[in-house]
């Protein structure tokens, strides 16, 4: 076998506990947690550990039948998006089913925050659905993107392009998130996965192109 050469040499991203404090200390900037702060410490030591030991997956169970390695440990999250996504193909496959057509909408704006105004994409997706609604055995579903900038809570995480490295790295569904080490849970596409199993046919609307630029001085 070959020998493999594992190229390494970005900088370290490892943070101290005086740097994590001041970050994760950060989210509860609003005066009202003030009163908290005894409270807030406690979870901070906690969180601390968490990622200074590395808990990306804090909950497993094994893989149990189906798998290579029945008594491997899997992550619970990853095991319940699986089984979500395998319902849904079941559901897709079904002949019985009606016929299910996901739209995007791939626009960031959102009129419940600072456009104030929704985009002639989402626009675009409404009157999408009308008409697929309309068609008999038809059944159509808005997947509403703008949501990532309006919802709290919303996000999907970057792919980090495992798949490059090596395919067997790359797994369905991801696994690489949630990862609860670095704080980066509630990844939406959990979610968004059984959707687009699910689907029959798909239609998205792109959003139009933007940039966070700086003010033009005068």
């Amino acid at each position: 076998m070959a020998e493999i050469n594992v190229r390494k040499g970005m900088p370290s991203v490892q943070l101290d506990k005086a740097e994590f404090r001041r970050r994760f200390l950060a989210k509860f900037y609003d005066p009202n947690y003030e009163p908290l702060r005894a409270e807030l410490d406690k979870i901070v030591d906690a969180a601390w550990v968490t990622y200074d030991d590395y808990h990306k997956s804090p909950r497993t169970r094994k893989a149990g039948p189906g798998f290579a390695d029945p008594d491997f440990d899997v992550p619970v999250e990853w095991l319940e998006a699986r089984e979500q996504i395998i319902a849904a193909e079941l559901t897709q496959k079904n002949p019985q089913s009606r016929s299910r057509v996901l739209i995007v909408n791939g626009s960031s704006r959102n009129d419940q925050t600072c456009p104030g105004e929704m985009s002639k994409t989402f626009r675009l997706a409404t009157l999408a659905k009308e008409v697929v609604d309309h068609e008999h055995g038809f059944d159509a579903e808005i997947l509403d993107l703008s949501r990532l900038t309006a919802e709290y809570g919303r996000v999907i995480y970057p792919c980090k392009a495992c798949v490059s490295t090596a395919q067997p790295l790359c797994h369905w569904p991801c696994s690489c998130y949630p990862n609860h080490a670095l704080g980066q849970a509630g990844d939406w596409m959990a979610e968004i996965y059984p959707k687009w199993v699910a689907a029959h046919g798909v239609i998205s609307f792109r959003r139009s192109t933007g940039t966070r630029r700086p003010p033009r001085s005068s």
